[in-house]
């Protein structure tokens, strides 16, 4: 063979081999890349072929299929109540991509989830039957949150402190995640809402990290008690009144400027949520010790599912000693959402423990066998020592008999609570935040719940934790001790 025919040949060679190469890269990964493309039309008629498994609330579906006509999606995604469990369920839709639990647990409700599988299914190719989403919802708490916000913009989360079942997630204004769900109306719907000024999509409950006023006074007080700033709720505070920002001349007001506020104890503090006490607490510690106790409660992880990705309620850093005294009340750039501050209050009630909150009992295959218990896998912290705990428990009671906290009192139940009113807007020119944390006990059951109103139709100067928020708690406390 000459050097030509010999040079051609291996060239050809190399050719076919480039071809084969080629040929084996598109199939396998090109290949599944497009199957599994989000834009691939074949995933959407295979994930609506049949209907979708289940989420159940109480041991009943809050979640059904539909079947369609004239479509080559043969079922739709329909809720029970859907505006009142929105904020729980998110949505499934056959023009957008899924949300909240419908998102998290997509593969398992199509039939996706290898979990799922049998042999034949693996054999055959088969998608497999899906399975359910069993939430820890409770229905009577979750209707008690939504019924009592109602017109109001804001949002709630109960939690079980004893086992960290979220019991309920409230957001309001709602929506009704059915309108969403037919590929031939969902987009005229979603125009709708996201235009919306009031925001029905977020999910205020746990993706809207606000001020939390003066709710976070506990956060600040559970770290003075811890480092030995001071021994007792009881003991008095090096606190003067008024209190001037240090390095500044701005004097921090009290809202009750005629309240026994100076040098006041942790109790009286709380009672009459003095500023002046908890922005010195916070200068005297030192933003790393307040930082530190804020992150044991859960502050500053942007990790936070349960199962929903929650977003990061955030302890700022790199703040000078004005704004550290500033974060004492829950102001300067500390955000949180209802459900961190339902965390507070649940580790408070729990003797300083908290157990990893959720919102997911179990996930099942199709017959009802267990595929994953997270009641079984929910993780303890230790927060704060048992004894913070009870004193800080002793002072919320104080609250909510004496002080500020009067509107969530409950007739035969233990309840301790801390209001909260928190500016927002350039020069505290938007309506402020309302807040209000809290737990119950009775009967051997306890409850912890934060209520959070960003708007409503009361006047400015009736806008307080104890006038809005506070009625929500305790129509959500009373559900859950009730049941």
């Amino acid at each position: 063979m000459n050097k030509t025919i010999r040079r051609a040949a291996v060239f050809t060679l190399l050719m076919v081999l480039a071809l084969l190469v080629r040929a084996t890269w598109v199939q396998f990964y090109e290949g599944r890349a497009l199957a599994n493309d989000k834009d691939n039309r074949r995933n959407v008629i295979a994930t609506y072929a049949a209907p979708l498994g289940n989420i159940i609330v109480a041991g009943e579906a809050i979640t059904g299929s539909a079947r369609t006509k004239g479509s080559d999606l043969a079922y739709k995604r329909t809720y029970t109540d859907g505006e009142l469990y929105a904020a729980v369920t998110g949505y499934a839709s056959q023009a957008y991509a899924p949300t909240q639990l419908e998102g998290v647990y997509q593969d398992l409700l199509n039939g996706t989830d290898d979990r799922l599988k049998t042999v034949m299914d693996t054999i055959t190719g088969k998608r497999a039957e899906p399975g359910n989403v069993v939430t820890t919802i409770d229905p009577d708490v979750q209707k008690a949150g939504y019924e009592a916000l109602g017109d109001k913009k804001g949002a709630a989360v109960a939690i079980d402190p004893a086992t960290g079942k979220i019991l309920a997630v409230v957001s309001t204004p709602s929506y009704d995640p059915s309108s969403l769900t037919d590929a031939n109306t969902a987009g005229s719907a979603w125009k709708q809402l996201t235009k919306d000024p009031d925001k029905p999509l977020t999910n205020r409950a746990l993706r809207q990290p606000v001020a939390p006023g003066s709710t976070f006074k506990l956060v600040v007080a559970a770290a003075a008690l811890e480092d030995g700033l001071y021994t007792s709720v009881d003991e008095k505070t090096d606190s003067p009144d008024p209190y001037t920002l240090p390095g500044t001349v701005t004097v921090l007001e009290n809202e009750n400027r005629s309240a026994p506020c100076e040098n006041a104890s942790i109790r009286v503090a709380l009672q009459y949520s003095c500023n002046n006490v908890f922005a010195k607490m916070a200068y005297d510690l030192g933003q790393d010790k307040v930082r530190a106790t804020a992150e044991k409660f859960g502050f500053n992880d942007d990790e936070q599912d349960v199962p929903v990705r929650a977003y990061e309620s955030v302890y700022p850093s790199g703040m000078d000693d004005a704004q550290t005294a500033l974060t004492g009340i829950g102001q300067f750039d500390v955000t949180a959402t209802p459900l961190q501050m339902a965390m507070v209050s649940a580790a408070v009630s729990h003797g300083g423990e908290l157990v990893s909150p959720h919102m997911v009992s179990e996930i099942t295959d199709s017959g009802g066998d267990v595929l994953k218990d997270y009641d079984d896998e929910a993780g303890t912290t230790r927060i704060m020592s048992s004894e913070t705990a009870e004193e800080l428990r002793s002072a919320m009671r104080t609250v909510v008999e004496e002080g500020t906290g009067t509107n969530a009192r409950i007739p035969g139940a233990t309840v301790g609570g801390k209001t909260g009113t928190a500016q927002r807007g350039e020069n505290n020119s938007q309506t402020p935040y309302a807040w209000f944390t809290s737990y119950a006990e009775a009967d051997g059951k306890e409850v912890a719940v934060a209520v959070m109103v960003e708007q409503s139709d009361a006047a400015r100067s009736e806008v307080s934790g104890n006038g809005l928020a506070a009625p929500v708690a305790k129509a959500m406390m009373e559900a859950a001790l009730k049941g």
